[in-house]
């Protein structure tokens, strides 16, 4: 079809090919017909006249449920490349397109990350151009490795081209992607198509052509050879309609014969001429030849290339789907499905699709292939249709659960909401109704629900649990305790959660048991867990798993700094696993501690790699908690503007789906920013709404924690009074537990509020142990030099001032330096110009990389750590070395001295 008015269209595409850009790649989106096809093919031509290379995939409808067969598609005639991977990657890939007898399912992430480092040697040897059209039909594992290798391609000479239809969902929609939305033809545009397609149509059949066609150039290029239908018809019919009755009265005059192979092209899966043939064979009970297809080329149906059947548009398929009875199609499956005994996956989809009614062989055989399935979409994809094919309810019902389960594991809450309830449309057994519970459960952040559900899934887990299942009455108390983090369900809830946790028998030093107190109960239970931690810290890094409950139960109880060791522990194994979901979150913990503790270095690249993950993986909380972390340290830093504008997403998100720790760190940036700024009021206001149980900034634990920061502003702001009334409030909970950020801000608060009688408060403050808090230490010399010097002890004022100084230089807290400076000048010394650490020269991004250099790890390691290409880790490189004034990877080690290795 030729690409009339679309110049502008072809013009970008064309750069897009020409040379790189920012842009990783373009998504066409629009009707059927509307010329996305036609774009793609001027586009592969100008691209294949400039020398690339273009690989190509499509989706087909018919291939959904089939895991990674999009990737196969592209990826397969690239096998020889393979061995050059990387071995994790090597076995993820070759697993994923059922090269390998590993039968471990292997992480999209990791399939991506191949797949990334493959097309990006390629593109090294030759620019590359990957095409993928009818994205929308691709199978939703191809499509999240296509979406993962978008986001990451940028800086190669490597661009994606994808294709999608109007209303329709895909990854790629999500991926970054430039998007060209294609309108209808215009006017002139439209009649020199049809002039070009139908130059002599009849006047008045031109004039109704035209007004069907609303500017569609499929539609104008084939409606007028259903002009003896059009003439007759006075309904007024939806153009893709319209055009799937043009090509089913095409396909209606076609001899009986090629109908019957024209419909086993349309329902297999597979493209090749030979399989057609043969499947049409089966079904005709005869041999079919090639000649078979004839009528259906001379007809512009298909076209018969390089050995394959392709349809000339989709709608073709579509089409000749929907003009066969049910009879037909099943019986067609059954053909297609009586070849494919070496492709077992292929086979049972085909049988499925040709079985009417309940079917417990089939039912088994789908239920096998969701074990084999190389990606949860596809398991979850079998195990539904296994479901809709059981002969008995209970089966039905297994089927359903086991589908939802696995719903969890890929994030898909609605996906899971809807198996759930259809299981539960059914007679269950008591384990059955224990899963269903426990997976509706599954989600933790308690998003879109109210408070009260927190008490209802206690009694529900302890109901459970009764009924012998303490497996899933766990799982169910673990939901119901993460919500009560992310909200506020106020202490009889707590303690009915507590309560119903104490009755499992589970010990007291078991990682989930802390990880439940520590969230209920940070402060009542905080100094057992306390007691646990330590104990521990030694222990990390051999189970991911445990150490990542430790790192969350350390958060609650204010152990900054074992959380962020914890977390730090438990990166790697998610990392290497490809578990990017939870590795977000153990991110997320360790950059929002590590902030807390002062180490903003290590924290800003931590941070900024969450929040990129927690998008790709669909964690909004946990997007909007690393965002609020990157808000922090803008704060801390003195970068005002920039800080302002995250919190402000931060709160945007926080706000919507009253995320109560979320709007808690939002109002800490926020007093941290009016500190900086010398707004007083304004900070002790912002900081004391975290205490205020009426506002949606109240979190209960996370406001013990930033209690430097609100007796600082309580002091400069004059509210010393109501600061002394809220340390009174809090006694309770320091009697309680011995958490370090609640007595490390409490001994700050005494001091600094004590007038002239804080010598004392300040020495002891000091002298407790701050090992692992260099923040807090640099805060109390601050404050103690600066009331040194109101008591007119100035030369012991300056010692103090000095070591604050020097503490606030090497954490990179620019406001609170120059506060020092200020001070020391005041106190009689001069301090020498403070030059930007190099750390703080980079991008978060360029520091991640930067300090995996510095350890030594080759571009190629560092793209495994990171899930990019080395390619790019080079691109990085050479950025990264200008702006440190270096240039060689040796000179790293001496400006970036290598981190400890948890703490990637």
């Amino acid at each position: 079809m030729p690409t009339f008015g679309r110049v502008a269209e072809l013009k970008e595409l064309a750069a897009l090919v020409d040379g790189p850009d920012d842009r990783s790649g373009i998504l066409i989106e629009g009707e059927p017909g509307i010329g996305k096809s036609s774009l793609v093919e001027e586009t592969v031509a100008i691209a294949a006249s400039a020398g690339l290379r273009v690989l190509r995939t499509s989706g087909a409808e018919a291939e959904h449920g089939l895991a990674y067969a999009g990737l196969h598609r592209l990826l397969y005639p690239l096998r020889h490349a393979f061995d050059a991977l990387p071995a994790r990657q090597f076995d993820a890939l070759t697993t994923a397109l059922g090269m390998s007898d590993v039968v471990a399912e292997p992480s999209p992430h990791l399939v991506g990350l191949a797949a990334l480092t493959l097309l990006a040697d390629l593109a090294a040897e030759r620019p590359l151009l990957v095409v993928a059209e009818d994205a929308h039909w691709l199978d939703s594992a191809s499509a999240e490795v296509l979406a993962f290798v978008a986001r990451r391609i940028h800086s190669e000479p490597a661009a994606l081209l994808a294709t999608v239809r109007d209303g329709t969902n895909s990854p790629l929609r999500e991926a970054e992607l430039a998007v060209m939305r294609l309108g209808p033809l215009t006017d002139d545009d439209a009649n020199a198509l049809l002039d070009s397609a139908a130059p002599d149509l009849p006047a008045q059949l031109r004039r109704r052509v035209l007004a069907e066609a609303h500017g569609n150039p499929l539609a104008l290029t084939e409606l007028p050879t259903a002009v003896a239908d059009l003439a007759e018809s006075t309904q007024i019919i939806p153009l893709t309609e319209r055009l799937e009755r043009a090509f089913s009265a095409r396909g209606a005059k076609l001899p009986e014969r090629t109908r019957s192979a024209l419909l086993v092209a349309a329902l297999d899966d597979g493209n090749a001429v030979t399989e057609t043939l043969a499947a049409a064979g089966v079904l005709l009970g005869s041999e079919a030849e090639a000649d078979i297809l004839a009528p259906a080329v001379a007809a512009r149906l298909i076209d018969i290339r390089s050995g394959t059947v392709t349809f000339r548009h989709p709608l073709v398929r579509s089409a000749l789907v929907a003009a066969a009875t049910a009879e037909q199609r099943r019986q067609a499956h059954l053909a297609i499905a009586d070849l494919l005994v070496e492709s077992p996956d292929r086979q049972v989809w085909h049988r499925a699709a040709g079985t009417a009614g309940a079917d417990e062989e089939v039912a088994a055989a789908l239920e096998d292939a969701a074990e084999r399935s190389r990606h949860h979409g596809g398991a979850i994809a079998a195990l539904e249709r296994a479901a809709s094919l059981s002969a008995t309810p209970g089966r039905r019902a297994d089927r359903l659960l086991r589908a939802a389960e696995l719903a969890i594991d890929a994030g898909r809450r609605e996906t899971t909401e809807r198996l759930v309830d259809a299981a539960r449309t059914l007679p269950l057994t008591a384990g059955q109704e224990a899963t269903a519970n426990w997976l509706a459960s599954g989600f933790d952040d308690g998003m879109r629900e109210s408070p009260s559900r927190i008490g209802e899934l206690a009694v529900l887990a302890a109901s459970v649990a009764a009924n012998g299942f303490p497996d899933a009455a766990l799982r169910i108390l673990w939901g119901a305790a993460a919500r009560c983090f992310w909200s506020e369900p106020g202490p009889d809830t707590r303690r009915a959660v507590l309560t119903v946790a104490d009755t499992f028998g589970i010990p007291d030093g078991d990682p989930r048991k802390l990880a439940i107190d520590s969230i209920v109960a940070p402060f009542e239970r905080g100094e057992q867990v306390l007691g646990h931690l330590r104990a521990l810290a030694a222990t990390t890094g051999r189970e991911t798993e445990v150490d990542h409950f430790l790192s969350s139960a350390a958060y609650q109880v204010g152990a900054f700094d074992l959380a962020a060791h914890f977390a730090g522990a438990a990166a790697p194994g998610f990392r290497a696993a490809g578990q990017l979901g939870l590795l977000t979150r153990a991110l997320a913990i360790q950059a929002w501690s590590l902030a807390r503790v002062g180490d903003l270095a290590a924290a800003a690249p931590i941070a900024a790699e969450a929040a990129a993950f927690a998008l790709e993986t669909g964690q909004p909380f946990m997007h909007a908690s690393a965002i609020g972390v990157q808000a922090e340290i803008a704060a801390l830093r003195g970068d005002y503007t920039q800080a302002t504008a995250l919190v402000a997403d931060t709160e945007r998100i926080g706000l919507a789906a009253a995320v109560r720790p979320v709007l808690a760190t939002a109002q800490l940036t926020r007093g941290l920013i009016a500190l900086g700024e010398g707004r007083f009021d304004d900070a002790f206001t912002d900081l004391a709404r975290v205490h205020d149980p009426r506002d949606p900034a109240h979190s209960p634990a996370l406001a013990a924690y930033f209690l430097t920061e609100l007796a600082e502003a309580a002091v400069r702001a004059g509210q010393a009074d109501a600061m002394t009334e809220l340390l009174r409030g809090l006694e309770p909970a320091a009697a309680a537990t011995s958490a370090p950020a609640l007595h490390i801000g409490m001994r700050y608060a005494r001091a600094v509020l004590a007038g002239d009688n804080a010598a004392e408060l300040f020495a002891a403050a000091l002298a407790a142990d701050l090992t692992g808090w260099p923040a807090e230490r640099g805060r109390l010399h601050l404050a103690y030099g600066e009331w040194l010097r109101r008591q007119r002890r100035v030369v012991e004022s300056r010692t103090h001032l000095r070591t604050a100084r020097e503490v606030f230089d090497a954490l990179g807290f620019t406001a609170w330096s120059e506060r020092a400076r200020l001070e020391l000048r005041s106190a009689g010394e001069s301090s020498p110009n403070r030059d930007p650490d190099a750390r703080e020269r980079l991008t978060p991004h360029e520091l991640s990389i930067a300090q995996l250099a510095a350890q030594g790890l080759t571009n190629r390691e560092i793209g495994q750590r990171l899930y990019l290409s080395h390619r790019t880790v080079s691109t990085h490189l050479h950025r990264i070395f200008p702006k440190l004034g270096i240039s060689a990877r040796g000179d790293l080690a001496a400006l970036l001295p290598a981190l400890d290795e948890t703490a990637g």
